[in-house]
């Protein structure tokens, strides 16, 4: 069936999504919603089939539309997906879900009740490099996994209404969860800010999983270069992922260690491996487009998405965790 859907916000995330759904033949866009002037201006001009208005209400009672789509500041969320829920739409929504754990549980429930889709726009578990890295781990190609280390820093973008663990953290969170399918045991977390409204502009995240598996997060809107890097270390080889790479975001390294024998307990006790280095092929296609056709074919035949709510949920409950641990003199909140 082809979809009418209505998007809610016109803003830096918001143009790409109209661009990414406009393009598909799945679906039609009837509504822009916008209440910047310039903003509003501009969608009309690039899209002249679309209606643009500033009233929400207008997508809302529009009993033709199947579906809203929402890219707007994060402490938005909460009530504009409610309201899409309680008038029986569908719903998409910019990560992270809600900034909050309580509010993004009334939402997955709404959504369950009212049984209608409720999605969240993690886009990185769409890109090529990630769906690369969560088959090595599921064949078994680089081993058990022992750890994650993820850098994702800038200078900027600083928010408003949410810290950067909020801001950037839930890319890396909802990576390290889709490909790891492991039971969360505890979060800690630490974080400064050096600006007036005290939200936290540097932050280190620790998420400590089942089998002795640790993942680390270093976020920060006060970098001097743009870093987006993974390492994934497993008992086989280890995978570098870096995003800013244009073509080989993945490097898979056939390095390692193994333990030595006990015979002389003065010696290290480890053996050094250092191999290869293969860089495999990936999908190049737009992840957003990917993702927006999920949205469509899950709407349609009644599926789980990749980025389903109950994935997007656990992002919530991590990062509401994380700021309870920084709020708590960085103390280990346990997961249960």
């Amino acid at each position: 069936m082809r979809l009418n859907l209505g998007i809610v916000g016109f803003g830096y995330w918001g143009k790409n999504l109209v661009r990414n759904f406009n393009n598909l033949d799945s679906c039609d866009i009837k509504y822009v919603c916008e209440k910047d002037f310039s903003n509003a201006q501009l969608c009309k001009k690039l899209y002249k089939k679309i209606n643009v208005v500033s009233n929400y209400s207008t997508l809302l009672e529009d009993e033709s539309i199947d579906a809203i789509v929402i890219a707007t500041p994060v402490d938005t969320h909460f009530t504009l997906s409610k309201k899409a829920l309680n008038y029986n739409k569908h719903v998409l929504v910019e990560k992270p879900l809600t900034s909050s754990y309580k509010e993004a549980l009334e939402l997955v429930s709404l959504a369950e009740n009212k049984n209608k889709l409720l999605m969240v726009d993690h886009t990185f578990l769409y890109t090529g490099a990630v769906i690369k890295i969560k088959e090595l781990v599921e064949k078994n190609k680089i081993g058990e996994i022992q750890y994650l280390d993820s850098t994702r820093i800038n200078l900027g973008l600083f928010q408003h209404d949410v810290n950067v663990l909020w801001d950037l953290a839930p890319h890396d969170i909802s990576i390290c969860n889709y490909i790891l399918d492991k039971k969360l045991i505890s979060v800690q977390a630490v974080g400064v800010s050096h600006t007036d409204n005290k939200i936290e502009n540097i932050a280190y995240l620790t998420l400590k999983y089942e089998n002795n598996i640790i993942a680390h997060f270093n976020c920060s809107w006060v970098s001097p270069v743009k870093i987006r890097q993974m390492l994934i270390g497993g008992t086989k080889k280890m995978v570098v992922y870096n995003d800013m790479e244009p073509t080989e975001k993945i490097k898979i390294y056939d390095s390692g260690y193994s333990h030595k024998s006990k015979e002389d307990i003065s010696e290290i006790l480890v053996d050094y491996r250092t191999g290869d280095i293969n860089v495999p092929k990936i999908n190049i296609n737009e992840a957003l487009t990917l993702m927006a056709e999920d949205f469509i074919n899950c709407v349609n035949n009644k599926s789980l998405p990749v980025s389903n709510a109950l994935l997007a949920l656990e992002v919530v409950a991590i990062l509401d965790a994380a700021e309870r641990s920084i709020n708590s003199n960085s103390k280990e909140i346990s997961f249960n």
